[in-house]
């Protein structure tokens, strides 16, 4: 498969991401726990729901990556070369910023819309911020998760894993993590997925950008570090 192709099947599929999960957030859940809205439950499965489609529609192209965090591990174990790391870096940015603005200009519609704070589905923490963590959670709650997470994707598609069942497992890894991170920072583990709400809502949520994308690179990094202790590819 050439790069170009991997490289828009990336893009694209991070918009599909974004587009659906923040969308989940800002559109179909007035709250996380409101009678009116979806809930946590319904936005965690609207993002680990998002992965598995992803993955079965573009998985053959690119892998579906659809997040920085994925292709530096994937670079550091030596599964992906710095081109397409680089390539899959800014494709992943333009689709999740692409999706970001169509969800920006579909939220403007509503009667009375102003943008609040962390709006868009935007990742945070502290004072304001649902659960009000501090910055220390939501640093290694960010850390923490992405290496799990990345450890799901190494282990499922492993030679010996069942491909089949990878972009399945994956995606119910993802909707886990949403369920208990949501409170914390509104679950990032991927600095694409933070980058286009933030451009979009400003002020706390493009300030506080910095640590998901430190946080979820640094735990993915760890995750590629430490896979050869159970797996032999």
């Amino acid at each position: 498969m050439n790069s170009s192709k991997k490289f828009f099947a990336e893009g694209l599929g991070t918009f599909a991401l974004v587009l659906f999960g923040c969308g989940a957030a800002t559109i179909a859940s007035i709250s996380t726990s409101g009678p009116d809205g979806i809930g946590l439950l319904g936005i965690s499965l609207a993002f680990g729901l998002s992965v598995v489609v992803m993955a079965y529609t573009i998985g053959p192209i690119s892998g579906c990556h659809i997040n920085p965090a994925i292709s530096i591990a994937m670079l550091v174990a030596g599964k992906l070369s710095m081109k397409d790391t680089i390539g899959y870096i800014i494709a992943q940015c333009i689709g999740a910023i692409g999706a970001a603005g169509l969800l920006y200009l579909i939220a403007t519609g509503s009667a009375g819309f102003a943008m609040p704070e962390w709006g868009l589905g935007s990742n945070g923490w502290g004072t304001g911020y649902l659960g009000e963590y501090n910055m220390q959670s939501a640093l290694i709650a960010e850390f923490a998760f992405t290496f799990l997470f990345l450890l799901v994707i190494f282990g499922t598609t492993a030679k010996n894993a069942s491909p089949i069942m990878a972009g399945l497992a994956i995606g119910i890894s993802l909707a886990l993590i949403h369920m208990v991170a949501i409170p914390i920072t509104g679950t990032s583990v991927n600095p694409a997925r933070s980058l286009g709400p933030a451009l979009f809502a400003g002020g706390i949520a493009l300030e506080q950008l910095w640590l998901f994308i430190v946080a979820p690179v640094a735990g993915g990094v760890c995750a590629a570090l430490v896979r050869n202790i159970f797996l032999d590819d």
